[in-house]
């Protein structure tokens, strides 16, 4: 199991941004098609972006034109731009593998807090 380690979150203003990096030991990023997880109190983990080995990218409809996805083979690291935040987006926010379910490692995640 590859241990994730999720990074940039913070405390940010309704229409603010913030860039999460996600770094991983070895090449996986550019072998595994990846996502941007988050979870908020009290809901059930979702998958809010996704990027695949070919490059292609797919995002949640609740984040469509506001968040980026991508990566960085060379530095072993996935980011996500969040921009136009808004407190519903506040969540934990993690990275994984596509697919990745309950029963895999998760990561410490980030705390992503959208408040005035």
């Amino acid at each position: 199991q590859v241990p994730f380690v999720e990074s940039g979150g913070g405390l940010v203003q309704p229409g603010g941004s913030l860039r999460l990096s996600c770094g991983a030991s070895g090449s996986i990023f550019s072998i595994y098609n990846m996502g941007w997880y988050r979870q908020a109190p009290g809901k059930q983990r979702e998958l809010v972006a996704q990027i695949k080995v070919g490059g292609s990218r797919n995002y949640a409809d609740s984040v469509k034109g506001r968040f980026t996805i991508s990566r960085d083979n060379a530095k072993n690291t996935l980011y996500l731009q969040m921009n136009s935040l808004k407190p519903e987006d506040t969540a934990v926010y993690y990275c994984n593998t596509l697919g990745a379910g309950d029963g895999d490692y998760w990561g410490q995640g980030t705390q992503v807090t959208v408040s005035s």
